[in-house]
């Protein structure tokens, strides 16, 4: 009875997006599970996109491929139309240039030349 009052006071005061843009990044742990929780978190949810970061390569991966399970399971637990999208990242790699000039195409992994 609390939950149905609830429910009726945000729809009745607009505050659906809000509320579902709080649930995403509150609930993240319940909705994707502890392992993908572990390596890979919320970083915003803005217009329906969710941007993740994930701690690696590997974890990036791993979750694009589950991306339809997981759009599943938000459109189940938090109602069709919320999250359109889930935008994954990995791990930012780290910059090899030095000072104020460079070479396209050559860097520390360019040996043949």
């Amino acid at each position: 009875m609390l939950g149905e009052a609830l429910n009726t006071l945000i729809r009745s005061r607009g505050w659906t997006a809000p509320v579902a843009v709080g649930s995403v990044i509150s609930r993240w742990d319940q909705l994707v599970g502890d392992a993908i929780a572990e390596h890979c978190r919320p970083e915003t949810f803005e217009d329906g996109v969710v941007i993740v970061n994930c701690d690696s390569t590997a974890w990036a991966t791993n979750l694009k491929l589950m991306k339809p399970k997981i759009m599943d399971v938000f459109e189940q637990e938090l109602g069709k139309g919320i999250v359109t999208e889930i935008d994954i990242r990995g791990p930012q790699a780290p910059s090899w240039k030095k000072g104020r000039y460079s070479v396209r195409g050559r860097g520390p992994r360019d040996t043949y030349g």
